[in-house]
């Protein structure tokens, strides 16, 4: 017995020693716990192109702190375990954000969160990032806010001479190499080993924010962006150069479009001094446009105001037929003198109430019930009377999307994904797919990492900024998260990524 006892205690050490030899430690840092690996990928000298995502951009601004946080930099951050070198960042001055060109202010300072009137308000300060104050060196973050698609290849982007013509980026003038390159020829001017490439946002973005007004920012064509997409990655890629693409989300989606209610006027908006104005103004104005309409056959374009809950704000809709004659006619036959049927007519030919398909900009936030001006809303009142923006005087085309124009874009997305997928699936490319990201980021559910819950809701959700675009800093982690993991997908690497319940949700109002 006491000898059975002895070979089983003897194959039990064997074993276990057997076992301590073969065992592998775990790295923590890796994403399997393997030792970490680049995979095929060379990571030694990274350069990343885009525009205000690649950039950092936050809260409307771009300053030091959003830079920091910037989904590039934390990418560079896990390339640095497996050999990845310095990665340089063009640095605003400052943390108040915006910039000075000539001393005078071009952009505003960044936004914070007031809990005391529960609005995003600008911080206190003058911006001191002076864009003629030039940086010197080569940086490998050229994020470039503003930039669309095809301006990453224009000669000249980066000329300070050009900004005021509009030919030109400030952000990308303060640290071009030289007034006549290229946002592209300074990437390839640094021989890089792997890229990141997420472009295409702005040729629709600025579209959509100026509420698809192409006057004030014109969609970009799909043949325009194919081209251009298309000969970036011929040239990022030549030399079996290695990165990752990103396709785009659907834009209207963003919180952006859907803080602004359609129906915004509550019952104290249309107070004054405590005192309801709706009897008064359904008297004077909505209730004769609506039976001057009515008699026109198109009643369903303005009812009355109701005394109770929201009423739908006043809008322009270029889509219907323009009936100032029409109106100023019938309004004076109803005993209207001819000068102020004329004004009615001609601010009201085609106005409508807003309906719950349509999207208002967030812009309009800062607008409605307030006197329209051309340098603010590109058109003035011809009356004094008539002079309250979504109330009295429609929201002019640049703060509203109608349904045609969300369906423009969406079409748009579309072609320009497609020639997004096309180019990673010919070039052997990384690609995170950030449609499908922003369309379960707006599931009641959210996403779930590290045991954090991100939205696409405004303020609390915590993946978007105050300007309802831009990600906050722990939604930029999330971004360099889905990056890594579409890395390392392609090439074999095991990054780990990083924690983001270690970053904030929203910059306080000092930094």
């Amino acid at each position: 017995m006491i000898k059975n006892f002895k070979w089983l205690l003897l194959v039990s050490l064997a074993f276990a020693a057997c076992n301590s030899d073969d065992e592998t430690v775990k790295d923590n840092n890796s994403s399997d716990g393997l030792p970490l690996t680049s995979g095929s990928a060379d990571f030694s000298k990274y350069v990343a192109l885009g525009d205000s995502f690649a950039a950092g951009f936050s809260d409307n601004a771009l300053f030091i702190k959003g830079q920091e946080g910037a989904y590039p930099n934390i990418i560079a951050q896990q390339f640095a375990l497996v050999g990845g070198g310095d990665f340089k960042t063009p640095y605003a001055n400052d943390n108040i954000g915006g910039l000075l060109l000539g001393g005078n202010v071009i952009t505003a300072p960044r936004l914070y969160f007031d809990t005391t009137t529960s609005t995003p308000v600008s911080v206190v300060g003058t911006p001191t990032t002076e864009v003629t104050a030039h940086l010197s060196g080569t940086f490998n973050n050229l994020g470039v806010p503003g930039a669309k698609s095809f301006h990453l290849l224009a000669p000249g982007y980066g000329s300070v001479a050009g900004i005021t013509a509009g030919t030109a980026n400030p952000y990308f003038a303060r640290f071009a190499s030289s007034a006549t390159t290229t946002v592209l020829a300074d990437a390839l001017s640094q021989n890089p080993t792997f890229f990141s490439l997420w472009i295409g946002g702005n040729d629709e973005l600025g579209y959509a924010t100026a509420g698809g007004d192409p006057a004030v920012n014109p969609l970009t064509p799909a043949a325009t962006f194919d081209a251009a997409y298309k000969g970036l990655v011929a040239q990022l890629v030549a030399g079996g150069r290695k990165g990752v693409v990103a396709n785009l989300p659907v834009i209207t989606t963003l919180p952006h479009f859907h803080v602004i209610a359609y129906n915004q006027l509550t019952q104290a908006n249309l107070s004054s001094g405590g005192v309801s104005l709706v009897n008064t103004l359904n008297a004077q104005l909505y209730g004769p446009l609506h039976n001057a309409l009515v008699f026109l056959g198109q009643g369903n374009r303005i009812n009355l105001l109701n005394t109770t809950g929201n009423n739908p704000l006043l809008i322009v809709d270029e889509t219907l037929p323009d009936l100032s004659a029409n109106l100023k006619a019938v309004l004076m036959g109803g005993g209207l003198d001819a000068t102020t049927a004329t004004v009615m007519g001609q601010i009201f030919g085609r106005a409508r109430q807003a309906l719950p398909t349509d999207l208002i900009c967030l812009g309009a936030s800062s607008r409605i019930g307030k006197v329209p001006n051309v340098p603010a809303d590109g058109i003035a009142s011809p009356s004094p009377s008539l002079s309250q923006l979504g109330v009295t005087f429609p929201l002019p085309d640049r703060y509203v999307l109608l349904p045609t124009e969300v369906a423009e874009i969406g079409v748009a997305t579309a072609a320009y994904n497609a020639t997004i997928k096309t180019a990673a699936e010919t070039n052997g490319l990384a690609i995170v797919d950030a449609e499908s990201i922003m369309a379960d980021l707006n599931k009641p559910n959210g996403i779930s990492m590290n045991n954090f819950t991100l939205k696409a809701t405004f303020v609390t959700g915590g993946m978007f900024s105050l300007d309802g675009i831009h990600p906050t800093p722990r939604g930029y982690a999330f971004i360099a998260n889905k990056f890594i993991e579409a890395i390392n997908t392609k090439y074999g690497s095991n990054l780990k990524g990083v924690d983001i319940g270690n970053y904030q949700v929203l910059f306080p109002k000092q930094l």
